[in-house]
Order: structure tokens, then sequence, then C-alpha cells
């Protein structure tokens, strides 16, 4: 059996970063932080190769999804560009054949302070729940991947969003390279960024694939979902949605035991 590894790679977590014109396609300070993008994720495939994995598939899973340089990353990795129009969306590609997980580039969610790019999935929501958890990207897509019982190894990116993991599971990988302050970042220096990476990709992947029982996330029984959103429009177009509920001016509400409909009420109306 391949050891096969998923790495679902986000922008805003990524060294150095602290402003939305550094995370946009066709901005001009754009181009040297998808460079640094791609250097931690090449540097996180290398890691894992080292540790074991012998079939790493990336996601790159940014806005456009056009961001990594294919070119930059090992040759023997395959990297999913662009989006599946599905329900996994930032993890699309991602199913029970997998041994772990990495996330990098990853980031705060919306509605906390510990980036000044924080937000989750969307500019349209203030604050996203679940079972009353300030709920980040890293939150769903950990979920997601709990949902194919694929373990969770590591995770880059600031400091808040490593701090979650660590609360998720505490024998989680994580490397923060930077910390929110006010509305801008403290990183450290983007290669030891990369350096840091690639070290901790070979350990969490090598002690995963040993341990793998170590990194599982227990999903909980029951999902109690709130959407906070900017514009009220926003909450009155998602109260169509089947079994939904319209809790406030600018709020919804949606309730279930089964995750796979949580990614569908997400898809749909968050």
């Amino acid at each position: 059996m391949q050891n096969r590894i998923f790495i679902s790679s986000d922008i805003e977590g990524t060294c150095g970063i602290c402003h939305w014109n550094e995370t946009e396609l066709n901005k001009p300070d754009y181009e040297y932080f998808r460079r640094q993008m791609t250097a931690e994720v090449s540097a996180a495939c290398e890691g894992a190769i080292a540790g074991g994995s012998d079939d790493i598939f990336v996601k790159d899973a940014h806005d456009s999804a056009r961001n990594l340089i294919p070119s930059g990353l090992p040759e023997s990795i395959q990297i999913f560009r662009g989006w599946g129009s599905d329900i996994h969306s930032m993890v699309s590609g991602l199913d029970a054949s997998f041994s772990g997980i990495i996330f990098t580039g990853y980031h705060s969610p919306s509605n906390t302070d510990f980036s000044p790019l924080a937000h989750t999935m969307n500019l349209h929501n203030t604050s996203v729940r679940i079972n009353g958890i300030q709920t980040s990207e890293l939150v769903i897509n950990a979920f997601a991947a709990a949902y194919y019982d694929v373990p969770l190894l590591m995770v880059t990116g600031d400091l808040g969003v490593c701090e979650q993991a660590k609360r998720l599971n505490p024998n989680v990988y994580t490397v923060p390279v930077q910390r929110g302050r006010g509305n801008g970042t403290v990183s450290i220096h983007p290669a030891e960024a990369v350096r840091r990476i690639r070290e901790t990709a070979e350990k969490a992947v090598a002690d995963g694939l040993a341990h793998p029982e170590k990194f599982r996330i227990d999903l909980p029984n029951k999902f109690d979902v709130e959407v906070e959103f900017r514009e009220h429009s926003k909450a009155r177009r998602g109260s169509f949605y089947p079994g939904v509920r319209q809790t406030g001016p600018r709020t919804i509400a949606f309730s279930s035991d089964a995750y796979y409909d949580v990614l569908r009420f997400f898809m749909f109306c968050l």
C-alpha cells in the first residue's frame, strides 16, 4: 500500500504576508509571495518524501487555485490546480486512501485578531462557529479529513492557527512562521521558514506513518453551525437552504449529525 500524503496549501499564512495585495493574482506584490508559498509547499513535499511518503497529492487551495508554480515542486508529486466544484473545496481530491494530511500557509479564522488577514473561506462573513467554536478553514478541512479517517499530521501558518491545530490534537506538528500584530505581522526569515517546514514535515510523516492513531481527530456526534454575515441579505438568501434557520438579521444556523451535510451547507450558504 502506498503511503499517500495530501497537502492543502493556502497563502495567507505564508511567511511574511501582511496585506491582501500580496495574496491576489496580478497584484504587483503577489509574485514574490507565490514564490515563497511554492517554496514552503516544496519543503513540505520534500520532508514528506524523506519521512516515508511515496505518493503526494497537492491541492492549490487559495482564491484562483492557480498560485503554486508547478515547476518549483518535486517531480514526483501530483498537483490539483483550479477548483473541483465539489463540497470538499480546499481539500478536493481527498479520500480514505490517504495516510495523512498536511496544511501549509493556513491562517486564523474570522472574528479573531491573530492575523490582519483573518477570515473563514471568504470575506462575506464575520463569524463561523461549529458547536460554539470559532471555526477556521483549518477546522473545516481537518474535520473533512477526519470524516475519511485521514490523520492530521502537520500545520504551518500563523501562530493562531497553529495553536488551534494543537487544540484539535496536541500531537499535531506545527510550524508557526509569523504572528499578527495589529494590521501587520511579525515573521521569521523566509529561508528559515522553509528549513523548519522541511524538517518538521519529515518528522511528522515518519511519526504519522508509524503511529497514525496519534494524529486522528474524533468528529463530534452532532454539528451545530452558526454563520454571521456582514450583510443581512446574505443571511436571508441562506435561510432558503433546506434545514437552515435565520436566527438574526445577519445570522443563520444549521444542525446535522452528518458532517457531509455540513460541508454541503458550507458549499451553498457560506
